[in-house]
């Protein structure tokens, strides 16, 4: 089984990217914000896998930038009901958009905050609380504690702000993590949409 790949990329799509290992290219399916991410053609690149069989025959690499990307594709997929790889592909694209915020939101059973923040439907939203809120503690411990989910309410407001004002979810989201490793601990979103937009605005 594949787990891990690091390589060139040879070409990327709407939906997946070729990567390149001595040799061999292989797709690899992606959600959207991991697929800006990625980096440019022709840029060497590393993301985590997991393969899932078509009902048809075949395998598809489906890849994660980071562990708890891949952690948390793998709960979507075993944990909530009528989920297969690309609708948790799916969902994990919503997700990502700040993962403390999104385990914050299940663990409070906040509906409104996963329809809100990240456009889930009132529908999918009441069925991810009752699939995930006693399984995501677990798996991505990271983003379960008081903390975590004390700071995830100001990043989130900052990421939604930003993408008001007509930022990429991808480029956002970078001068966020950078704003927030420089702002003081417990700074309030205001601090950091202010640390963000000094690395977004042209020079």
């Amino acid at each position: 089984m594949l787990a891990y790949l690091r390589g060139r990329i040879v070409s990327k799509g709407g939906e997946s990217a070729v990567i390149e290992v001595n040799g061999l290219g292989y797709e690899v399916f992606l959600c959207v914000p991991s697929l800006e991410d990625l980096g440019p053609e022709g840029s060497s690149a590393e993301v985590f896998l997991a393969e899932s069989i078509s009902m048809y025959g075949g395998t598809a690499l489906y890849g994660f930038r980071t562990r708890e990307e891949k952690l948390l594709f793998d709960l979507l997929r075993d944990a909530v009901p009528n989920t297969g790889a690309k609708k948790a592909l799916d969902y994990l694209g919503k997700a990502v958009r700040s993962m403390p915020e999104f385990a914050a939101a299940v663990a409070a059973r906040d509906p409104k905050r996963l329809t809100g923040i990240f456009g889930f439907t009132a529908k999918t939203a009441d069925k991810l609380i009752a699939a995930l809120k006693d399984k995501l503690p677990d798996a991505l411990p990271a983003y379960a504690g008081p903390r975590a989910q004390a700071a995830s309410g100001a990043y989130a407001q900052a990421m939604s702000a930003l993408a008001a004002l007509g930022f990429r979810a991808s480029e956002a989201r970078s001068a966020l993590e950078e704003a927030a490793a420089e702002a003081p601990s417990g700074a309030a979103a205001e601090v950091i949409i202010r640390l963000a937009l000094k690395r977004l605005s042209p020079k």
